[in-house]
């Protein structure tokens, strides 16, 4: 779209550096008062010589004139500097110049002396306007330069398209800035900093294909046309890039959601399977007629259809919590809550084979934690589960807490393989088990779980090394207010 589109509201766009109609023109008042001061300054400076009376020569008193004229020329610009230098002549001549208080001159070297002095300050004042003006347009290219330099030196994918606007409305002053994207139903603001565009704004320039830049506010005289194509560009650059990264998030997030459904998959496949075969096997087995079952088989069948229903509902169990935290849905009510109570009833619910056993050293003299009860036991009892899992027959699993500076903290400590410390981090992720080649002890969803439930109520839990081989799991709560 080019500069010169209508935008939708009727109405052509203004070009940039050009004026409104019926807009007063910039600097007018200005230019008033700075003619104001050099004709001030002009006459100030005759009442000071005529009055003081000194007896300067016709050229000392030029050349205090060519050093007002020099002043005008740096503070007011060249046309008033040579206004000065035509009035400053005049002056010159009707009060220091024979006959006094007329416009004659009486002999020929006043004469030259006037007019070399009317073109040594004209072309004094045309020197020092070229200078000045040189002087403001290298500041702003500089200013320009590290603006830009700026803009472009943040890597793209951090560029952030409202500090670009942002820059655009403090460089040129202006109220508002945004960036329009053409579409079937017209223009539509990308983004906005300050007052919504207008339907003719001050400044308007292409940022590519179907991308405008504009901003509305004070008028201004001869913006630098490429100066603000370089900013469109790099506005759009830095829409592209939130684009893209908004995409490559998107991206990202649909590559873990088949990561999961994938391990999902891999893994309910075998581990509903199993309890639903066993639990088929056994209904079939006491249904069967034919079959004459012992007092003692039938008790033992049963007992593997409760096994089995109870593996069925913890699986559902940990599958819901684990798209609770997946959706952030988990509802967390912590309150003060006394460890020892919450460790016993996790245990109560934990079975412990034959072969393990627990050293539990958990003082009910503690004080209480900040956490939801409910969500607390289900982290104890994972992190056991777990603990159980990996120690060897025979070697006891402890449950050690204790008060320290950041809170309380219970350690679950287990002497089984351990895990090396490049994979700690690792068994935390859904599906991960101690050893992904195994399916012997669930879908892995226990330390998943027991994670984001302890980060939910603000805690936090740490593998460590158990001294002498194993795992210690360190979770710590924050002590009740």
């Amino acid at each position: 779209m080019k500069d010169q589109d209508m935008p939708q509201g009727g109405g052509g766009a203004h070009r940039p550096g050009t004026r409104r109609p019926g807009a007063h023109r910039p600097g007018t008042r200005r230019r008033f008062l700075a003619a104001c001061g050099a004709a001030g300054g002009l006459a100030a400076l005759t009442a000071a010589l005529v009055l003081s009376g000194v007896g300067l020569s016709l050229a000392g008193i030029v050349l205090i004139y060519l050093t007002a004229v020099v002043l005008v020329a740096a503070t007011c610009g060249v046309r008033l500097a040579l206004a000065s230098a035509v009035a400053s002549d005049v002056l010159v001549n009707y009060y220091f110049v024979r006959p006094f208080h007329t416009l004659s001159v009486d002999s020929q070297d006043s004469f030259i002396t006037l007019a070399v002095y009317v073109v040594v300050a004209a072309t004094v004042s045309v020197a020092v306007d070229l200078a000045a003006r040189q002087r403001a347009a290298a500041a702003r290219s500089g200013l320009e330069a590290a603006l830009l330099a700026r803009i472009t030196q943040t890597p793209l994918e951090e560029r952030s398209l409202s500090a670009v606007l942002e820059h655009v409305r403090d460089t040129f002053g202006m109220t508002g800035a945004a960036l329009l994207e053409s579409s079937e139903d017209g223009e539509q603001p990308v983004a906005v900093v300050g007052h919504a565009p207008s339907a003719q704004p001050v400044l308007s320039v292409s940022a590519g294909e179907r991308l405008r830049l504009v901003a509305d506010g004070p008028p201004v005289i001869a913006a630098d046309q490429r100066f603000l194509t370089l900013l469109a560009t790099a506005a759009a650059r830095a829409l592209q890039a939130e684009r893209l990264a908004a995409e490559a998030a998107q991206a990202r997030e649909l590559a873990e959601i088949d990561k999961l459904r994938a391990g999902l998959l891999a893994a309910v496949g075998h581990d509903l399977r199993t309890p639903l075969a066993g639990i088929k096997a056994c209904i079939s087995s006491l249904c069967e007629p034919e079959l004459s079952l012992t007092e003692a088989q039938q008790a033992e069948l049963l007992a593997t259809v409760n096994a089995s229903a109870d593996k069925m509902n913890a699986l559902v169990e940990n599958l819901l919590a684990l798209s609770r935290l997946q959706v952030g849905a988990l509802s967390v009510h912590p309150r003060p809550t006394t460890l020892d109570e919450v460790v016993a009833a996790a245990l109560l619910h934990t079975s412990v084979p034959e072969e393990h056993h627990l050293d539990v050293h958990v003082p009910d003299d503690l004080p209480a934690v900040w956490a939801d009860p409910g969500l607390l036991e289900r982290v104890v009892a994972n992190l056991v589960d777990n603990a159980l899992h990996a120690s060897p027959d025979g070697r006891p699993v402890h449950l050690h807490a204790c008060q320290e500076q950041d809170g309380l903290r219970l350690r679950i400590i287990d002497h089984g393989p351990g895990i090396p410390a490049a994979d700690r981090e690792r068994v935390f992720a859904p599906f991960q088990r101690l050893h992904d080649r195994t399916t012997d002890h669930g879908l892995g969803l226990g330390l998943a779980i027991a994670r984001g439930f302890t980060e939910a109520m603000g805690g936090s839990l740490a593998p460590t090394e158990t001294p002498g081989g194993g795992l210690t799991m360190t979770l710590t709560l924050p002590a009740a207010p």
